[in-house]
């Protein structure tokens, strides 16, 4: 009796043992499939860079298994109007803080009356509206700095956020590479060295706090991310299906080009954040940008779109 109980928890054992073993054998025969993807993007931005007569620096993130491509990450970037995903992020914490009672904070409805002492180079918008007059809320000049990156309707939030409080929840995440230090067009700070800067690391790493909901809650994170992906001229969706949604800003100063933000894909959501800075032509920068993400994309759609071994499988195929 002994004995046949014996070879039965021997069997059992040995059973376990196997479906463990064919298991982890399953998982690292996925793991080297996905891994050589990784690596003919990694190839494919090592090419572009190489051949860009400039610094280039980038950061993608798989939202769904943290897998991550690095290229120097922890450069200094400067940031130009991507800065503005910080001053949005920190409209909306505000927002949400005076919901819940905190006193003297800006809330997206909070009404604003412009002023012809608002205006600066580059706001389209708000420089074709009346002085003194028109009202805007909170929430439109955000629309604004978003969707056509008016630049005093940037200006006028800070004004109302308060750059310190920006810096402050930068802080909150360590990203202390990450820094807004003046308005926008504010070229006197620019030339005292007073630049809005960030890496592609601390960039990546905001938007993957904040779409992981540890900065807003489930209701504002998912306005924050529609805001986001207000329709602008932009390199990250230039060559993407226009059906995707891509939370995204740009930036361009001179010699500058940056675009950071969620590819919101299906079944794989990622983020990415490409930089590049001391460009001998801009145009250059734009479409090193614009191929980098076409480059991630075909990766992510084809882990998006595949069974485990690999295989993507189209409505309508009839193939065994």
């Amino acid at each position: 009796m002994k004995t046949a109980l014996l070879l039965l928890i021997l069997v059992s054992v040995g059973s376990n043992t196997l479906a463990q073993s064919a298991a982890k054998e399953k998982q690292s025969s996925d793991n080297t499939k996905q891994s050589a993807l990784w690596q003919k993007l990694e190839s494919s931005v090592t090419a572009i860079d190489r051949n860009l007569d400039g610094v280039l620096g980038v950061a993608i993130e798989d939202l769904s298994t943290g897998q991550k491509f690095l290229l120097r990450p922890t450069t200094v970037f400067p940031q130009a109007s991507s800065i503005k995903i910080a001053i949005l992020a920190e409209l909306y914490h505000q927002s949400e803080l005076s919901a819940h009672g905190t006193p003297n904070k800006a809330k997206l409805t909070d009404m604003y009356t412009v002023q012809s002492s608002d205006l600066v180079p580059d706001s389209d918008i708000l420089g074709g509206l009346t002085p003194g007059i028109t009202q805007l809320t909170n929430r439109d000049l955000a629309t604004m700095m978003i969707a056509v990156s008016d630049n005093s309707a940037a200006n006028i939030l800070i004004d109302r956020v308060k750059m310190e409080n920006v810096n402050a929840v930068l802080d909150t995440f360590g990203l202390h590479n990450t820094r807004l230090r003046r308005k926008m067009m504010d070229l006197q700070a620019a030339a005292e060295g007073r630049e809005n800067i960030s890496t592609p690391e601390e960039m990546m790493t905001l938007l993957e706090n904040i779409y992981r909901g540890k900065l807003l809650d489930k209701g504002s994170t998912a306005d924050f991310f529609k805001m986001l992906s207000t329709h602008k001229n932009s390199w990250i969706p230039r060559d993407l299906p226009e059906s995707l949604q891509i939370a995204n800003k740009p930036g361009s100063l001179e010699s500058v080009r940056n675009d950071s933000g969620i590819v919101f894909l299906k079944n794989r959501p990622y983020i990415i954040c490409i930089m590049t800075t001391y460009l001998a032509r801009e145009r250059e920068g734009e479409e090193a940008i614009s191929k980098i993400s076409a480059a991630a994309y075909s990766m992510f759609d084809r882990l998006a779109r595949s069974s485990e071994y690999g295989r993507i499988i189209s409505p309508g195929n009839s193939h065994p």
